[in-house]
């Protein structure tokens, strides 16, 4: 008897693109980067992006900061990330926006809660978790595939 191999599709499994540390992931990682954590203060270590620092221009305040997170959610749409996700990432970037247009508040809690790294983490665990449930069930498929052949010999 020999052991049967899963069959390999043309298409890559979500566990295989997280595996690899798919460039797309890497890019939204970099795009969080600057918008979150580009800058540190020295002596203090704290970490902040143009996210924060555009923040503190009167008059537009978090307006240009807004585009790369949605770029940042379209992406993850596009990457196959669940309803659940999206909408928790949009309430971050929705949290981000209307916060940080208080003045100085708004720029201090920039600093603090780093919405886009955050977003990106979402997208990371919920591609990570789905590519385990699918690993998991493709599995047992395979395994009931194989049982009901050898039943059928």
């Amino acid at each position: 008897m020999t052991a049967r191999v899963p069959p390999k599709s043309g298409r890559e499994s979500v566990a295989e693109i997280v595996a690899k540390d798919d460039p797309r992931l890497a890019e939204l990682d970099k795009l969080a980067g600057l918008l979150d954590a580009r800058f540190r203060v020295p002596v203090l270590g704290i970490r902040f992006g143009w996210d924060s620092l555009l923040g503190f221009v009167p008059g537009i305040g978090d307006a240009p900061t807004l585009a790369p997170a949605a770029w940042l959610f379209w992406r993850a749409h596009r990457m196959g990330a669940r309803r659940r996700t999206l909408a928790r990432m949009a309430v971050n970037t929705g949290i981000d926006t209307e916060v940080g247009g208080i003045p100085v508040i708004g720029d201090l809690f920039d600093i603090a809660i780093k919405s886009n790294r955050r977003n990106v983490d979402l997208l990371r665990r919920e591609l990570k978790n789905s590519a385990s449930v699918r690993a998991a069930s493709a599995g047992r498929r395979w395994q009931a595939q194989s049982f009901a052949e050898g039943r059928a010999r």
